[in-house]
């Protein structure tokens, strides 16, 4: 039997950051759940949280791995936490569970996790119009290796359909 194909979502960790990037990672979420994959978070605030939000909405399995050693910290919406006690060192966990993974904004961890999945040779989609890592990566490679191109899309609903033919790729 077939795993479900599981899908990282990676951005902003601060709750009510920017409600608009929150509202993405929501309807991406959900449209996660709609496509029967499971969502792959690092379990927190922001983007984490919102895109948790969304895919439970919708019925969708979330898990959340968290950098703490205690499952408190994670936020409301996981169904299954990880807690990894490794600190930012869980950016390579996050980034090896995903088959794929989904940017929205984010800042120096987002851009900690983006690496990590390239040197693993993830697919990536960035969510343009969004800020930080997304904006700056969307259609471009990290490096001069040019292992995995960032590819630019402008909706949720794009973004995992789109990663999604990425994962059959591989």
């Amino acid at each position: 039997m077939k795993r479900k194909p599981q899908i990282l979502i990676i951005g902003n960790n601060e709750n009510g950051f920017n409600s608009d990037l929150e509202k993405i990672a929501y309807e991406t979420g959900i449209e996660v759940a709609r496509s029967g994959a499971a969502l792959i978070t690092g379990g927190l605030g922001g983007v984490m949280r919102a895109a948790s939000h969304g895919a439970k909405d919708a019925g969708g399995l979330v898990i959340g791995i968290i950098p703490q050693n205690d499952a408190s910290f994670a936020n409301e919406y996981c169904d299954i936490v990880i807690p990894s006690g490794i600190g930012l060192a869980r950016d390579f966990l996050t980034a090896l569970s995903g088959d794929g993974v989904i940017i929205i904004g984010g800042g120096s961890g987002t851009l900690s996790e983006a690496c990590a999945a390239y040197m693993h040779k993830r697919p990536m989609v960035a969510i343009k119009n969004t800020g930080g890592v997304a904006d700056r990566y969307a259609d471009q490679y990290i490096d001069h290796r040019q292992q995995v191109k960032i590819i630019g899309v402008t909706e949720p609903k794009e973004a995992v359909k789109c990663i999604l033919e990425q994962i059959n790729l591989r």
